[in-house]
């Protein structure tokens, strides 16, 4: 069964690239970012990425928090997908995974769960994330490599100091 509903791509089985950040990181350059038409949709996300890998708004995902959102991570296997990778940066998360069931109820799971035990673990109130979620369907096994190298550095690359913690992959 396949189905497209505002620009997500949802396939059973499907492996697909996602990516999402804290609506505090979320600011009048990211959002000049995602409406620039010239710009393609990779060219947008990389732009995004590096942005927000420099940004001190909105980073609650550090220390205990780290463990606490990547122990639920893994708990959802294999019940809505098969985690290849994931990298919890300090203001956004990356997730490789190939979907069991439809995309947008494992992100509703995801993202409303995490908010409610990060949120209560830090003693706040609010949204957390970004109303919406960047996605990509992998399209062979060379776009597969290059996104699981992608989410396995980006910890590296922002050189941050607790990066074995912030990520988990299949093949590491």
């Amino acid at each position: 069964m396949i189905r497209k509903s505002l620009q997500h791509y949802s396939e059973l089985n499907a492996v697909q690239f996602v990516t999402f950040r804290t609506r505090d990181s979320v600011d009048e350059y990211l959002q000049r970012i995602n409406n620039n038409n010239e710009l393609s949709t990779s060219e947008k996300q990389m732009k995004i990425d590096e942005y927000c890998d420099q940004l001190d708004r909105g980073c609650y995902l550090n220390a205990n928090v780290i463990t606490i959102i990547m122990d639920f991570l893994r708990q959802l296997e294999p019940e809505h997908y098969n985690l290849h990778a994931v990298s919890i940066m300090p203001n956004h998360i990356h997730l490789l995974f190939q979907q069991t069931i439809e995309l947008k109820v494992i992100m509703q799971k995801i993202k409303g769960t995490t908010a409610r035990l990060v949120n209560q673990h830090l003693s706040r109130q609010g949204s957390l994330w970004e109303r919406g979620y960047f996605d990509k369907a992998i399209r062979d096994e060379q776009h597969f490599k290059l996104v699981y190298d992608y989410i396995k550095n980006n910890a590296v690359k922002a050189k941050l100091d607790d990066v074995p913690k912030r990520f988990y992959g299949i093949y590491d």
